[in-house]
Formats: structure tokens, C-alpha cells, sequence
């Protein structure tokens, strides 16, 4: 029998596609037979208190959402990152690890109860209707916004590709309510944001591993060197911050990016013969040139795997504060018309044989950015945690006596106020000095 699955990295998930082999096992003896009884006794459990509830109950039950939630139940007992997704949930995660979908090209917030648009993106339909940053969506196709939730008004606005839809939009300025006809079309996720600093510096913001990140990296870092000039190049800042991860296969390709040879990262499952580790191939697109990757709380499991990498081989330096600590890989498993399973199935180690599960990466210089005490307390206020990551999740799997907790993940919306990445580009341009840059390649790191 062959089945699809689609193996997972990330809090946010992601995906890579394969296929496995399952071959039927046979259990043979007394034992064996007495934990399959064991185990039917269970399930004959389950369906007498199903059965009770469906009789029972005060109100009568929906008999789908009750499998639903008690295979749900069964799958987040076992760790933070299994769960079921139903139908709905499963082509939402399709869409995000894409990177692409039927769209109008608009980044969204909400306020107030309306829908705000933070910004066109260019060159999409929604840029080319004339759709601007800061204008008020209240009416699509004329039902109103109010009272939908974020999610269902995005949901609303995305669909087929040359299908339309009319925004009603209040905008500063204008009188009366505009309307804009605006005709779908495929809207690409851009993983990567780019930017030069200082003239010479390349900066290259990792948002997320979809299917379009190694594309767009390599693309960025063409394009700055050419921009700059390959002998005048001082280096590239990759900033990895609040990066929630995505797909292993991408994570693979953006580290193999900066690296000319070595493994990258091994995934472990319960047997031995599930191990399987992935190398780099010959190739640098940076050229040797120096690479800084900021990392902090927010810098989860694919983000861990290139920072882990490039530290590992003495590839980058590794600055900002400790990452995430999510090193296992989850597995999707479809169940045709009714959704996925999402099931850990592996941990992680890097290429000096770590894992970081529940401990997180530890950059080599260790720089905290504060958070404004007004924003602090905000979040303390509302029982947020400010220095949230694996090891504080309930469930988590385990890995030692030295878990460590996480680490902010606050980056300031101003440059000007962000001072792992003021050092970052001090660091290249020689203004300041640290041993751990740049990485000595003849001081190994240890396994633990």
C-alpha cells in the first residue's frame, strides 16, 4: 500500500511532499496478542461511552463533530504539535505552504470590526484597481464586513483566478463610499524581503518557508550583488526573527545556499531505520562572503534547522537571542474527504549531531532587543508571555535536564530602534569587533 504524506517544521505549519512506503505488520505471539486485546477492550470503551453520549445527552449531539473531537483529543494528548485539521484547515495549510493562491494582493488587518488594508502588494490586481494602504474595507459584493472575523473576510476575498469582486471602501478623503471592481488572480506569498543597508550590505528577511523561499533568496541575493558590486559586497545579514518555520525542504535549499558541502541536518523517527540525513551540495551564491542570521524567541524549527547549519559549519555568525526550541518534524496525513492527521513523527539534530528540542539554538553573541515597557506591560496584562518557546509548552516533548526557556521575539517596527541589526551591520562594516565574528571554521563545535 503506498500513502501520501507531507512532512512538516514549524509552530505555523509547513510542507514537504513524499511518498511512503507502509507495509502491513504481523504481530506473533502471546504477548503481542494480549496488547491487541488490550487494546480492542479500549476501543470497545470508546464506543460504549460514544454511544451513551449519543443516548443521553441533555441536547442531541452531532455525531461528526464528536469523532471529530475525540480524535482531536487522542492526537493533541500526545504533544503541542499533533492535531487534526479538518477538511477546511488541511486546504488552508495546502495554500500557506504553497505560497500562492486565487487572491486580490492585499495585506489586511482588522479594525474596529472593518477590514484595513496595510498595504497593496505590487504589481497585483488589487495594486492596479487602485486599491491603497490605510483605505477601509466595509462591503464585499455589497454584504458587510461587519461582524465577519478576520479570517472569513480574507476567506471572502480570495477564490478563483479571473473571478471579481466589488470592495466597498471608505477612504480618508473621499466624500462618499468608493467601490472597486477587482478581478482575482494568482498572488504569490513573498517569503522573502529584501533591502540594501549602508550601500553595501546585503539585508534578507526569511518570513516563512513556503515553496517560494529559495527562489525568491536566490533571487534577492542576484540582484543586491549586481546592485552593489560583486568585489564590493560586504556581506549579508539574513534575518531569521519571528520566523515560525515551514517546509524541510526549503529550510534544506536556503542552508545549502550559503554552504559548499557538509549535512545540513538528520531527522530521526523511532526506528533506526527511519534515520535520514540530508548534505549540502557545491555552490555558495554569497561567494564566501560574510553572513550574520539574527534569530530570537519567535525563530522556530525551519528557522532553527538553517541557524543551526550555518553555525554548526562556521558559515555565519549567529546573533540575537535564543531561538524557539521546536525540533521535531510532523507528518500530514490525508484521510481523503475528511481532513488530515498532523502526527510528530521525527526529531531533528544538526549537523554536529544537537537537538535543539526544548532548548532552542544559543547565538554566538548573545544581544537582547528590549521591549518598551508600555508594550510589556500590555501584553503581561492580557497573560501573555513574553518569553514563550517549547519548553514552556504543556506536553512538549522531552529532551534532558537542560531545557531552556525562550527569549523575546519584540523587533522594533523602526530600523533606526533595532539593535541586533544596528550591530549586525557595524560587525560587517568593521565598526565593531567580537570574536565569535567572524566564525573560526577550525574550532569544531561540540555534540550533546
Amino acid at each position: 500500500m503506498r500513502r501520501t504524506s507531507l512532512f512538516l517544521l514549524g509552530v505555523a505549519a509547513g510542507a514537504l511532499v513524499a511518498v511512503a512506503a507502509v507495509q502491513p505488520r504481523l504481530f506473533l505471539g502471546t504477548a503481542a496478542e494480549a496488547a491487541a486485546s488490550d487494546t480492542y477492550r479500549q476501543l470497545s470503551l470508546f464506543g460504549d461511552v460514544f454511544e451513551r453520549i449519543r443516548s443521553d445527552y441533555v441536547e442531541k449531539p452531532d455525531d461528526a463533530k464528536l469523532v471529530e473531537a475525540a480524535v482531536n483529543g487522542m492526537l493533541t494528548s500526545l504533544d503541542p504539535h499533533s492535531s487534526y485539521m479538518d477538511a477546511k484547515s488541511f486546504r488552508d495549510m495546502q495554500v500557506q505552504t504553497r505560497g500562492e493562491f486565487g487572491g486580490l494582493g492585499i495585506e489586511v488587518t482588522m479594525e474596529d470590526g472593518l477590514v484595513k488594508v496595510i498595504a497593496p502588494i505590487d504589481d497585483t490586481p488589487a495594486a492596479k484597481a487602485g486599491v491603497q494602504a490605510g483605505d477601509i474595507i466595509t462591503k464585499l459584493d455589497g454584504e458587510q464586513v461587519q461582524g465577519l472575523t478576520l479570517n472569513q473576510a480574507v476567506e471572502k476575498m480570495r477564490g478563483a483566478v479571473n473571478t471579481p469582486i466589488t470592495l466597498t471602501i471608505a477612504r480618508k478623503g473621499a466624500d462618499k463610499p468608493v467601490e472597486i471592481k477587482v478581478v482575482r488572480d494568482t498572488i504569490k506569498i513573498k517569503a522573502v524581503r529584501s533591502r540594501i543597508e549602508d550601500g553595501d550590505i546585503g539585508y534578507l528577511r526569511i518570513t516563512s518557508f513556503n515553496e517560494q523561499t529559495f527562489d525568491n533568496l536566490k533571487k534577492a541575493i542576484e540582484e543586491q550583488t549586481a546592485q552593489i558590486g560583486p568585489d564590493k559586497v560586504k556581506g549579508f545579514i539574513v534575518d531569521l526573527r519571528n520566523n515560525p518555520g515551514g517546509l524541510l525542504d526549503q529550510a534544506i535549499a536556503v542552508s545549502d545556499a550559503f554552504l559548499e558541502r557538509g549535512e545540513i541536518v538528520s531527522t530521526r523517527g523511532r526506528n533506526a531505520d527511519e534515520t535520514q540525513r540530508f548534505s549540502a551540495r557545491s555552490g555558495d551564491l554569497a561567494k564566501g562572503k560574510p553572513v550574520i542570521v539574527l534569530v530570537n524567541g519567535g525563530s522556530a524549527s525551519a528557522s532553527e534547522i538553517v541557524a543551526g547549519a550555518l553555525q554548526d559549519h562556521k558559515r555565519a555568525t549567529i546573533l540575537g537571542s535564543r531561538s524557539f526550541g521546536k525540533g521535531s518534524v510532523q507528518t500530514i496525513i490525508p484521510l481523503g474527504g475528511n481532513g488530515a492527521l498532523r502526527l510528530t513523527t521525527a526529531r531533528y539534530y544538526t549537523p554536529s549531531g544537537r537537538s535543539i528540542q526544548a532548548k532552542g539554538i544559543e547565538p554566538d553573541i548573545i544581544l537582547v532587543q528590549d521591549m518598551p515597557a508600555e508594550q510589556k506591560a500590555k501584553v503581561e496584562s492580557a497573560g501573555g508571555d513574553t518569553t514563550r518557546g517549547e519548553a514552556s509548552l504543556r506536553g512538549h516533548l522531552k529532551n534532558g535536564d537542560d531545557e531552556q526557556t525562550g527569549s523575546p521575539s519584540y523587533v522594533p517596527p523602526d530600523p533606526k530602534d533595532d539593535t541586533q541589526l544596528k550591530m549586525a551591520k557595524e560587525l560587517l562594516e568593521g565598526t565593531v569587533k567580537n570574536a565569535a565574528f567572524p566564525p573560526n571554521p577550525n574550532k569544531t563545535s561540540q555534540s550533546n
